[in-house]
């Protein structure tokens, strides 16, 4: 992509959509939105542009209309939604975010960063480095003493995590990045063989009744394999726009309450161990249009749950991988998050400086991934109702980056002002209290306004569809 291209139309071309289709999308731009030295804003709005517009098509070749309504796309709303875990508010309490080993230390010869918001992480990342009681004073005395790569790769392979503070330089030549910008930023695999087994899914997105659905996903089941802010932001987005989702965890790793509660909205929760429960498990996919993972690519192999395996068994399919670093390069293997992302990939760097980094004003590799993989799901629904067959998409943080610092120009700053997120904002009772939360920032004509209903408790739900086709 070239700085003379958009953003909107670099993302929409992507995911493999009409280009005549993006003069449908109207942005409404503000100064003062997710200011940065890169161009956060544009590609955010980049993102939820594209999700829009892949939701008012689908909705239109529902409907049976001639013509796919207008989107708008307001950076008011999608800065907003952008930091909506910074906004969320449980009976008046403000979220927790990172914990107190999750950081920037410094090292002998540079910086790294940890992540240990889960007590596993945390607990790995001590034992990397020989402190199983240790806390923050004690991290940084030992760290100081220890060079950034050698801490990288000792945490790693105690199976927690921490990376290194890379210059976009260094990360550039590094074998994972080359192996990232070789990749298209979604990943299609397409494949319109029929069905010949019995075994696909019921054709439930190309309507089973005469009346128009209400929402673009409405009757859609989604089976959310995802945790932390990318995945789960994409499936409660397609909750948003009418899609049964249920979101299934392993019982032993409960999610982290805030996050839970953010990226909760629309959907339903349920704990089911894949070891013992295989024959429950069956019968959820047996049941399911689109199957979300967010796992690190091959950490559900061993279950029969890689994509290909997927697809195979049940031609019909529709499989969105998410993954940190790519499924592919020698670091495929390895977990990740936002904040680790934007260190390796020498986004820290440029937000701050190599003596100082910084970060991003938003985790916004991860939401504007998962928007993109929200509307890859949409885009792959649209095209099974018109073909037939299964549809593979993949994406990754470390791809979206790439994006964001090698191909995304500024735009300008805009007429419009944004005063603050007290518009986008919303309140509402749920089974987890009172919650004041953000509104979605996907927007078009007679789409949806917010979700029907809030998040519960994680894992409170049976690990089942609920209702006939369409209720």
């Amino acid at each position: 992509m070239t700085n003379t291209d958009t953003a909107m139309e670099f993302a929409w071309e992507a995911l493999g959509g009409d280009p005549a289709l993006v003069s449908r999308v109207s942005p409404v731009v503000r100064g003062g939105v997710l200011r940065a030295r890169l161009p956060v804003r544009e590609l955010a709005r980049a993102c939820v542009g594209a999700c829009a517009l892949a939701a008012a098509e689908l909705g239109a070749r529902r409907a049976g209309l001639g013509e796919v309504p207008r989107v708008r796309v307001d950076d008011g709303a999608v800065g907003t939604a952008f930091v909506s875990e910074r906004h969320l508010l449980v009976d008046g309490r403000a979220p927790v975010t990172f914990a107190p080993l999750s950081r920037f230390w410094r090292t002998a010869d540079g910086w790294v960063r940890t992540h240990a918001n889960y007590p596993h992480h945390r607990e790995r990342l001590l034992t990397a480095l020989d402190l199983p009681d240790g806390e923050v004073a004690d991290l940084e005395a030992v760290l100081a003493e220890r060079r950034a790569l050698e801490v990288e790769e000792a945490v790693y392979a105690a199976g927690g995590l921490a990376v290194a503070l890379r210059t976009p330089e260094e990360w550039a030549a590094h074998e994972q990045a080359v192996a990232v910008r070789r990749r298209p930023l979604v990943e299609w695999e397409r494949s319109d063989q029929p069905d010949r087994s019995g075994s696909a899914p019921r054709a439930r997105v190309p309507g089973l009744s005469d009346e128009p659905p209400l929402l673009p996903a409405t009757g859609v089941r989604v089976l959310d394999l995802t945790r932390v802010i990318a995945g789960p932001v994409a499936t409660r987005t397609l909750a948003l726009l009418g899609a049964d989702v249920l979101r299934v965890d392993p019982p032993g790793m409960p999610e982290i309450l805030d996050q839970h509660a953010d990226t909760g909205f629309g959907k339903r929760s349920a704990t089911l161990d894949l070891a013992s429960d295989r024959g429950a498990f069956e019968e959820l996919l047996a049941g399911a249009d689109v199957v979300v993972t967010g796992y690190r690519p091959g950490a559900l192999d061993r279950f029969g749950l890689s994509p290909e395996a997927l697809v195979e068994r049940r031609p019909g399919l529709i499989v969105a991988q998410l993954s940190a670093w790519g499924a592919y390069g020698p670091w495929s293997g390895r977990q990740g998050f936002d904040s680790l992302v934007q260190v390796a990939t020498g986004i820290a760097a440029v937000e701050g400086s190599v003596e100082q980094p910084g970060t991003l004003p938003a985790q916004a590799l991860d939401h504007g991934t998962g928007y993109l993989l929200a509307a890859a799901v949409l885009r792959a629904l649209t095209e099974r109702r018109e073909g037939g067959g299964s549809r593979v998409a993949r994406l990754s943080l470390a791809r979206t980056a790439a994006w964001l610092t090698d191909g995304i120009a500024y735009g300008p700053e805009g007429a419009e002002s944004y005063d603050g997120p007290e518009t986008w904002l919303a309140e509402r009772d749920s089974r987890l209290g009172r919650l004041r939360y953000a509104l979605s920032p996907v927007d078009f004509a007679d789409g949806p306004g917010d979700w029907g209903r809030g998040p519960g408790p994680w894992g409170g739900d049976d690990p089942r569809w609920v209702g006939a086709l369409g209720d």
